[in-house]
């Protein structure tokens, strides 16, 4: 085995939660293994952002990131186009990166066997994508959310009960009655879309939401994006599509449209972008892809 120095960051949220010991547990088995581990452990997630961003700049060979998507996306954050490997150990409401790349999200030490396993081979490289929102540009791994799917987002993220995917479901339920379908001016690779439209996501990865596969043929490393529109439905029709959305069931509906494209610009009134589980801000926005811009430990 090659020893390798591995910074570690945990989500300061993970320390109040029922998996506060996942952090810990990565740590004391890195060390066992024989690698040199610098553990990141911050009050907020700002404060974790700029010393992580420290730590890799005294020099490490990977980052590991412990928590859900948002942890994922400060990773993304941090080392896309540089080529530091990222690893992920899922423990958050959200694990849909983790997932997505197979890593296990319900098995903790499984999920360390796997990084531990990783940390020995090349690592996976993978795309990433990119949001240009007014002056600022962010990265994302799984999914740009611009529609009701964002506005559930927030209302989620408000939330503090119940925890996992059951969180997002309740969102969802409370804010049905405010669902409607807005007009859209939507630019894939040049072609021009105007509908309205209830749901409009970007995906890079299949699942959204704590396991909503959007996309379920969404490929991390086919240098694509997948456009995800869902046009005007009633409320009823909705909410009977929605149980397919988590078996990837839904794609022959009448209602869906699925697209591949590498570029795709947004544009509505009044319309909040998520991107990850983390609030971007209003429309327009500039989705693009960066290929082979990650490289994973999985």
């Amino acid at each position: 085995m090659t020893p390798r120095a591995v910074v570690v960051a945990v989500n300061p949220m993970a320390s109040f939660g029922h998996r506060r010991d996942v952090g810990p547990r990565v740590v004391e088995r890195l060390h066992a293994a024989g690698h040199r581990v610098v553990a990141m452990d911050e009050a907020n997630i700002e404060l974790l952002r700029r010393e992580t961003a420290k730590a890799i700049q005294d020099g490490t060979d990977a980052l590991v990131v412990v928590g859900g998507d948002g942890m994922a996306n400060l990773g993304i954050d941090l080392v896309a186009e540089t080529g530091l490997p990222l690893g992920i150990v899922p423990s958050g409401t959200g694990n849909d990166l983790a997932d997505g790349l197979g890593i296990p999200v319900d098995d903790t030490e499984a999920a360390i066997d796997l990084l531990l396993a990783a940390l020995q081979r090349e690592p996976r490289p993978i795309d990433a994508g990119t949001i240009r929102h007014g002056e600022l540009t962010t990265w994302f791994g799984c999914v740009v959310s611009a529609g009701f799917d964002a506005t559930v987002n927030e209302r989620a993220n408000l939330m503090t009960r119940p925890r996992g995917r059951s969180r997002y479901v309740v969102a969802l339920i409370r804010e049905l009655a405010t669902l409607r379908a807005r007009p859209y001016r939507i630019h894939a690779d040049g072609r021009l879309i105007e509908v309205d439209a209830m749901l409009v996501s970007v995906a890079n990865n299949r699942s959204l939401g704590g396991g909503m596969r959007i996309a379920p043929d969404a490929d991390l490393a086919d240098g694509m994006l997948d456009l995800f529109i869902v046009e005007r439905m009633s409320r009823l029709r909705f909410l009977r599509m929605f149980p397919k959305v988590f078996r990837g069931e839904h794609t022959d509906l009448p209602e869906v449209t699925l697209l591949r494209a590498a570029a795709v610009r947004i544009e509505a009134e009044g319309i909040v972008a998520y991107a990850d589980g983390e609030r971007i801000g209003p429309l327009p926005i500039d989705v693009t892809v960066a290929p082979g811009a990650l490289r994973v430990l999985a």
